[in-house]
């Protein structure tokens, strides 16, 4: 099948199968809000005890911590996840921006 005989709605991947454009957007979609979600959960999961964060790494890989790298640990995850947020929130403000400023020049014109 060649693209000119494909259906408006369906994009070819690279060399590969034509997939339909309502699958990419939905897959794009839950991308960006995994985005969100995903240092939003650890940032309000995270427990402010040390101790609690080496309990935590022990029970999820069978590791064990000592406190002071259970503390560095945790404010790491806390500076990561307020890093990822901040991109986020930032990637999202410039893009209303541009659509903003997009919509304010054509309606000028």
């Amino acid at each position: 099948m060649t693209n000119s005989s494909a259906s408006s709605t369906s994009v070819r991947v690279g060399e590969g199968a034509l997939v339909s454009s309502a699958c990419c957007k939905i897959a794009r979609r839950s991308g960006e809000v995994a985005g969100w979600v995903l240092p939003g959960a650890v940032l309000a999961l995270l427990p402010k005890c040390p101790a609690c964060v080496a309990a935590y790494v022990a029970l999820a890989t069978g590791i064990g911590i000592s406190v002071s790298n259970a503390s560095v640990l945790r404010v790491m995850l806390v500076i990561a996840c307020t890093a990822a947020l901040a991109f986020l929130a930032t990637r999202r403000l410039r893009g209303l921006v541009r659509m903003t400023i997009a919509s304010t020049t054509t309606s000028k014109i």
